[in-house]
C-alpha cells in the first residue's frame, strides 16, 4: 500500500501576546482569525486559527499564544520557515506595505523565485512568494484587498537533524515528488494548488528548541475520516510510532515524529470551522468543546483579551 498526502493542512506555531499574534496576522498580512478557541490539552491557553474565508485545508495558520514566555531556538528539527503565497504581481504592493508597517524584510531568491521573508512580532520565520497556482482568497481585511491577498501556504523550508531520512519520508511515506536541488536546499511538491511546495536544507544546523517563534508541528492532509485510519496504519507500518486518532473539533489528527526531529501531524479535511459556529460569524466568539464548556467563566477570565481589528495604519 502506497499512501499520498495532498499536501500541507495546517501549521502551528508558539508565539507570545495573543493581541500582538492577531494584529499581525489579520492587521497586517489580512488573514482571516476563522477560528478563537483554546488549546484542549491546556485550557487556559488560547488555540486561535488564521486562513482563507473558509479556514481552508492548505490556509490554516494556527498558533498557541504564551505570553511572557521563553523565546524558542531556531534549528533542526523544525519547521524553519513558513511561506504564504499571494497572487502574481502583488509582491510590490506587499513590499510597501511591510514598509507602511516598519517592519524589516529581506529579498530571497530561491529556485527562481523571489520571496519576502521576514519575521513576525515574536520571532518567527516567514515568507511571501507570488505564484499563479491556488484559488484566490475571497477575504480582504483593511488595506488588504482580494486582489492582492494571501491565498494560503506556499509551503515550508524544513530543518532536518537527518536531511536524508526526512527527504526519504517525504517520497516514499508522504508520497510527495522531488521536484529540484539548488544549493543547500532540495525542492518536493505535492498534488494540491496550496501548501505544496516543501524545501529541504540539506545541511543541519545546530538542534532547536520549542519555545516562543519556533513552529511545533506542521500538519499534512488526509482526505476524509476512512483515509485518516488508512494513514494511521500506514505510518505504524513504516515504524513510526503514532498515537490514537484524537478529535480536534475542526478536524482529527495523529502525530508522530520523523526521523530528522520534526513534529508531524496528519489532519482531516472535514468537519470544518463552520461545525459550531456560522461561516459570517466566525473568529468573532470564544468558542468551546461541549466539554469545557461548564469552565467558561473561568477560561475566560484567565485569557487576554484578542480580536481582529483594522490597525491605526489601515483607517
Amino acid at each position: 500500500m502506497e499512501k499520498r498526502t495532498a499536501g500541507i493542512h495546517h501549521i502551528t506555531a508558539i508565539v507570545g501576546n495573543p493581541q500582538e499574534n492577531v494584529d499581525f496576522y489579520a492587521g497586517v498580512l489580512g488573514l482571516r482569525l476563522v477560528k478563537k478557541t483554546v488549546n484542549f490539552d491546556d485550557p487556559g491557553t488560547y488555540h486561535l486559527y488564521f486562513g482563507n474565508e473558509a479556514g481552508s485545508p492548505g490556509t490554516i495558520m494556527t498558533f498557541f499564544p504564551w505570553p511572557n514566555a521563553y523565546s524558542g531556538k531556531r534549528g533542526s528539527g523544525q519547521v524553519g520557515v513558513t511561506s504564504f503565497v499571494v497572487p502574481e504581481g502583488a509582491l510590490p504592493f506587499w513590499e510597501e506595505r511591510l514598509y507602511s508597517f516598519q517592519i524589516a524584510f529581506e529579498k530571497i531568491t530561491r529556485f527562481g523565485e523571489e520571496s519576502l521573508q521576514l519575521m513576525d512580532p515574536h520571532g518567527l520565520h516567514i515568507e511571501l512568494v507570488a505564484r499563479s497556482e491556488g484559488p484566490a482568497s475571497k477575504w480582504s481585511f483593511g488595506k488588504v484587498t482580494e486582489e492582492v491577498a494571501i491565498k494560503g501556504f506556499g509551503g515550508v523550508i524544513l530543518l532536518s537533524v537527518d536531511p536524508e531520512r526526512t527527504m526519504e519520508l517525504l517520497v516514499n511515506g508522504m508520497g510527495l515528488e522531488k521536484s529540484d536541488t539548488e544549493g543547500d536546499f532540495t525542492r518536493f511538491r505535492s498534488t494540491a494548488d496550496l501548501g505544496n511546495v516543501i524545501d529541504v536544507k540539506l545541511s543541519p544546523l545546530p538542534e532547536g528548541s520549542m519555545g516562543v517563534g519556533i513552529v511545533h508541528h506542521i500538519a499534512w492532509r488526509a482526505k476524509d475520516y476512512e483515509d485518516h485510519e488508512s494513514w494511521r496504519q500506514y505510518i505504524g507500518s513504516k515504524g513510526y510510532g503514532v498515537t490514537q486518532i484524537l478529535d480536534r473539533q475542526y478536524f482529527n489528527a495523529i502525530y508522530f515524529r520523523e526521523k530528522g526531529g520534526i513534529l508531524f501531524e496528519i489532519a482531516t479535511d472535514p468537519p470544518g470551522f463552520t461545525k459550531d459556529e456560522s461561516a459570517e460569524t466566525m473568529g468573532k466568539n470564544l468558542l468551546l468543546p461541549p466539554w469545557l464548556e461548564e469552565r467558561r467563566a473561568l477560561i475566560e477570565a484567565n485569557l487576554l483579551p484578542a480580536e481582529a481589528r483594522v490597525l491605526e495604519e489601515d483607517q
